[in-house]
């Protein structure tokens, strides 16, 4: 963990609105550290989201939506990591946190009135979301990382998915399914997915395994609000399916399971990983989905990160931790490592964050999440995905199997 000296950070209780700044040409003192990245001798060029030694990012996430609990857990992880970094050990940051309740326009209108505040943006969260503002990130030359693995993202200048695309990820999560013998080539399988970005990625992985196997794929198109899965669940008992693979919530992943329990229907579930949440274990079907649920996903879980459980715990007691709170601390390792680069380069205007994101390559955060080979337009930034079980541990979730790359994931990255 890279130390800092101040708390700055935004609660997500609620929406948090943080004093505007200017965007004009300011110039930032000195650093007067080194180690873990000081800024070069000389001043720093700034303009929009950078005030003294604050710099200001944004948060559009989704507090009160189908994904609220994931959202609020990315945001709260996104908060730990700045109250204890700095860029470059000179500058604060400042999370300016928007709800979008995971509504695009939403989304749309809340990026319009913080836009002249911030830098960057250290998070977006939905594939819908960040596909509608594509337009305004590229002409804003803004850096954003999503909360979203959907391939369409990796179009979009300057937005780095920090993962394997949502395809990648599913392929790999089927290979850890065959190597473990519970699919084999030629079975059938039920797929449930979201309409947009998101379910559709996740689906293409499951058509390119499927040619690859000789699969036969039942296909089950859904809208996120959506929320009883019976009709789809009876249908895939009559297909006689082997395996079913969703890329939903977690609120549909409940209902797959209860469904699936009181029908008898004994076969593995595949998720992509915002598919499950720690609340899943407080419901009825909760043995169900330890025996039956199997997430590939970008992101380790809490008992190969103690240290940061018992930091978390500390700042937001009385709370059960997601995985979400580790991506969320990725994000900010990943975001401070563009920021310094930027400010090591002497340029933190927008357009030299966009500048050192293009150059940012093999990304390492700790074992936080996969590794990531940089940002290149319409590549998927990783080919590895850990495969996590539903357990009684912190997160609800624990690894089966490292990070490892499946045999069709070097081909489908692109």
């Amino acid at each position: 963990m890279r130390a800092g000296t101040r708390v700055r950070g935004a609660t997500v209780l609620a929406a948090a609105a943080v004093v505007a700044v200017s965007g004009c040409s300011t110039k930032a003192p000195d650093s007067g550290g080194g180690g873990g990245g000081g800024a070069a001798e000389g001043e720093v060029t700034t303009d929009v989201g950078v005030e003294g030694t604050t710099i200001r990012l944004g948060v559009l996430t989704d507090l009160t939506g189908v994904f609220a609990a994931l959202g609020t857990d990315i945001t709260n992880g996104n908060t730990l990591y700045w109250q204890d970094n700095q860029v470059c050990d000179t500058y604060d940051v400042e999370l300016e946190v928007q709800d979008t309740g995971y509504v695009p326009q939403t989304g749309v209108q809340l990026y319009s009135g913080m836009e002249p505040n911030v830098l960057a943006m250290q998070q977006t969260i939905g594939s819908p979301i960040n596909t509608a503002l594509a337009g305004d990130y590229e002409s804003d030359s803004i850096v954003n990382f999503p909360s979203a693995w959907a391939r369409t993202l990796t179009e979009i200048p300057g937005t780095g998915v920090l993962g394997a695309t949502y395809d990648v990820e599913i392929a790999n999560g089927y290979q850890y399914l065959f190597d473990q013998g519970l699919l084999a080539d030629g079975d059938t399988v039920g797929h449930i997915y979201f309409e947009g970005e998101y379910g559709e990625n996740g689906l293409a992985g499951t058509r390119a395994v499927a040619e690859a196997r000789g699969l036969n794929v039942v296909e089950a198109q859904i809208k996120s609000t959506d929320q009883d899965m019976s009709a789809q669940v009876t249908q895939f008992a009559s297909e006689g399916v082997d395996a079913i693979v969703l890329t939903v919530a977690p609120g549909q992943t409940a209902s797959v399971a209860a469904v699936a329990q009181s029908a008898g229907l004994d076969v593995p579930i595949l998720g992509s990983n915002p598919v499950f949440a720690p609340g899943l274990l407080q419901g009825p079907s909760a043995q169900w989905l330890k025996d039956h649920l199997y997430v590939a996903s970008p992101i380790t879980a809490w008992d190969t990160q103690p240290e940061l459980l018992e930091q978390y715990e500390a700042a937001y007691p009385n709370t059960t931790p997601s995985l979400g709170v580790i991506f969320g601390y990725a994000m900010g390792d990943v975001m401070k490592q563009v920021l310094d680069a930027a400010c090591e380069g002497g340029d933190l205007t927008r357009e030299g964050v966009l500048a050192a994101f293009g150059e940012l390559s093999d990304v390492d955060t700790g074992g936080l999440i996969v590794p990531l080979a940089g940002f290149e337009t319409g590549v998927s930034p990783s080919t590895q995905s850990f495969v996590l079980r539903p357990a009684d541990v912190p997160g609800g979730a624990e690894v089966v199997q490292d990070a490892f790359e499946g045999e069709l994931a070097t081909d489908l990255a692109g």
